[in-house]
């Protein structure tokens, strides 16, 4: 235990650094444990995990089924309690959820009564901002989205992969300086799935937002991610991590075109053996 908590404190320290050359540290993970209470006995599903995300960055996290590692974006997003450790944004300590942070999840979670503009402006309308200021941000999150013509359409009326821009541009219209997302695309088929993963890729260089991205898709975290952690098989744990470099020529393509590249598929193939041996 001494060993791996020292493992644990040099990780963090070696986090601090790599990311203090980027820039400022926006989210700070440490110490984080979750340990389920059951019927049958405690599952501890995630063992303490330190993690810095830098502002901008853009972070994906994959893992074996299991592994915590949409546990451990629940806790960082302050939408599930660690059973030890803190989460801290911008240097604050952050226990509940906040307007500084959104999540977009697998199921897409739109109101079905609310048509695309009413379901997009629903935050800025909780928020308290006035219905005539709301009309702008929605009008350019529906062009961002590639939603025009179906401002007045309902989530029933809409495909899967609509629905599902229809989540994200909702929590983009608020700005959000931390934006969580847990298998936003593993709902979706494969063709739209591919679409929605080079929209994404485009969307990247239009926001600001640090990114918290959990996914099971190792050629996902890879064309997305400016870093990629790899969870370890349950209690889940940070095993390795690799960084990406953002003008790497395939992060310009397409995924399809990207997976073909011979620097991709080295750093695709690095993952798959670490997640082999968990």
């Amino acid at each position: 235990m001494t060993n791996a908590s020292g493992s644990a404190r040099e990780t963090l320290r070696k986090q601090e650094k790599d990311v203090s050359t980027m820039t400022e540290i926006k989210l700070s993970i440490r110490g984080v444990r979750k340990t389920f209470h059951t019927a049958r006995g405690d599952v501890e599903a995630l063992a303490a995990t330190d993690l810095n995300v830098a502002e901008g960055e853009f972070v994906t996290i994959v893992g074996p089924s299991g592994c915590g590692k949409s546990t451990l974006l629940m806790i960082a997003s302050g939408l599930e309690d660690p059973t030890n450790g803190d989460i801290y944004v911008d240097g604050s300590r952050a226990d509940k959820p906040g307007p500084d942070r959104s999540v977009v999840f697998q199921q897409f979670a739109l109101f079905p009564n609310m048509t695309v503009e009413q379901n997009i402006g629903f935050g800025l309308k909780v928020r308290g901002v006035q219905k005539t200021d709301r009309v702008a941000p929605v009008r350019e999150q529906i062009a961002n989205m590639k939603l025009g013509g179906f401002e007045k359409a309902y989530p029933s009326e809409l495909s899967g992969g609509m629905q599902q821009r229809v989540a994200i541009a909702r929590a983009l219209v608020l700005e959000p300086p931390l934006l969580f997302m847990d298998e936003p695309f593993g709902a979706l088929d494969a063709q739209t799935r591919t679409r929605m993963q080079d929209e994404m890729a485009k969307l990247r260089s239009r926001i600001s937002s640090t990114i918290l991205f959990v996914t099971h898709s190792v050629e996902e975290a890879v064309y997305l991610g400016d870093r990629i952690i790899v969870m370890s098989a349950r209690p889940g744990r940070i095993a390795h991590e690799y960084r990406v470099d953002r003008n790497s020529p395939w992060k310009s393509l397409a995924i399809e075109s990207a997976m073909s590249d011979p620097e991709f598929n080295s750093l695709r193939e690095q993952i798959w053996q670490h997640l082999h041996a968990n």
